[in-house]
């Protein structure tokens, strides 16, 4: 069992190298618009989990992850190699790609917390003319009665 300082170094190279290969040496153009964002290495250093987002090749075109998810298949046998040569480990990980669900989380949360803020400023807008209901001072003191 490795150590997880050393799986956490090899993640890293392993997406350096899977960064670098898709964008210099793969030659399919359904990954141009591919960026890795992580990757994840098991304890033992046996598989490598690659982390990919695809961007649209307009702003509001929607990314075509399914040729994205092909192509990364396609290229799985190739990537390993060129990762297990410039590893230079006893045994070269095998390689597995998942899409990253965290962008679209994110602009989700985005989206939630500028509602939240204009719900905020609102009710901030509605406070300033409120007055309170019943009396200016609602507890009771000992001396009145």
């Amino acid at each position: 069992m490795a150590d997880k300082a050393r799986a956490a170094r090899m993640a890293k190279r392993i997406q350096t190298i899977v960064a670098s290969a898709i964008e210099r040496q793969i030659k399919d153009r359904r990954l141009e618009l591919v960026t890795v964002t992580d990757t994840r290495v098991t304890g033992d250093l046996h598989d490598a989990t690659v982390f990919y987002t695809v961007r649209g090749q307009e702003i509001d075109e929607a990314p075509d992850l399914a040729a994205a998810a092909e192509a990364l298949h396609r290229a799985r046998g190739q990537l390993r190699k060129i990762v297990g040569d410039e590893l230079g480990v006893r045994f070269t990980p095998t390689l597995s790609f998942e899409v990253d669900s965290v962008p679209a989380a994110s602009a989700h949360m985005e989206a939630l917390l500028a509602r939240a803020r204009a719900r905020d400023a609102e009710l901030a807008e509605l406070k300033k003319n409120a007055t309170p209901a019943g009396d200016a001072n609602p507890y009771k003191i000992d001396g009145e009665e």
